[in-house]
């Protein structure tokens, strides 16, 4: 069986959003990734080299530079933000990305959101897209166990806020506390109360690679956060990448609630 010029053009034009946005379609590549994200997702067509496909047509629909000999189209879900996410703010754990535009780092993050147990992450619309393939890849079938929601970020934790009195919102900044301290005083503060901390009621905002937190954003912080560098006063670099910035905060929060 061989694949049609048409059905190459399609596979090709799912690098590009707009096909992605208009189709309602995305494309995976490798035999681990799909067999993953069939778990969670339709599944449209799958070319397999030697089966359905030859070398030189997968290497046509690849967007790899070393095509893996699999590729599939899935349809992309529906995802309602509102009102469903906004109730569940005050008893999980939520990630919101405000301008995080690098495909890689956001793929790290959903993978990395997935091992620590977040399932839902809030993204700002100039956020990368989740279902852009360079993404999709590096998610490792994440994607089927976390919810990517794009909207207008500050006016949705305006939104929380107004719910759920109790959420703390902790954004990420150079000028922000020592993130081990302020999560131990908070800690303390909750024991002394008879209650312990929950990750499940805060909100962990994580800003664009090379400019933070929006400003608009940063005014919704109630918890400014930062990683101290080692040691203190030490030259160092300027910042974290962010993707493993947000497994190092993913990671303390999830340690102090033991």
């Amino acid at each position: 069986m061989s694949v049609s010029k048409a059905q190459i053009k399609q596979v090709r034009s799912l690098q590009q959003k707009k096909f992605r946005d208009e189709l309602g379609l995305f494309v995976a590549e490798g035999d681990k990734c799909v067999e993953e994200l069939q778990k969670g997702f339709e599944l449209v067509s799958l070319y397999r080299e030697g089966e359905n496909a030859t070398r030189v047509e997968i290497e046509q629909m690849s967007g790899l530079q070393t095509p893996q000999g699999t590729i599939a189209i899935f349809r992309k879900p529906l995802l309602p933000l509102a009102p469903s996410l906004e109730e569940r703010a005050g008893g999980e754990v939520l990630l919101v990305l405000d301008g995080v535009q690098n495909p890689g780092n956001l793929g790290t993050i959903i993978r990395t959101c997935d091992w620590f147990g977040v399932h839902d992450i809030v993204c700002s619309r100039d956020t990368a897209d989740c279902f852009n393939p360079k993404v999709v890849q590096a998610t490792m079938g994440a994607l089927t166990r976390v919810r990517v929601h794009y909207t207008d970020v500050a006016e949705w934790l305006k939104a929380v806020s107004s719910q759920h009195s109790d959420v703390r919102i902790y954004g990420t900044l150079l000028e922000g506390e020592d993130m081990y301290e302020e999560l131990s005083a908070i800690r303390n503060q909750l024991s002394a109360e008879g209650s312990k901390l929950k990750a499940e009621s805060s909100i962990i905002i994580m800003g664009n690679e090379g400019n933070g937190i929006s400003e608009e954003v940063r005014r919704l912080v109630t918890h400014p956060i930062r990683i101290p560098s080692y040691p203190k006063g030490a030259e160092t670099s300027e910042s974290l990448n962010v993707a493993i910035a947000t497994a190092i905060v993913l990671a303390e929060f999830r340690r102090m609630e033991n």
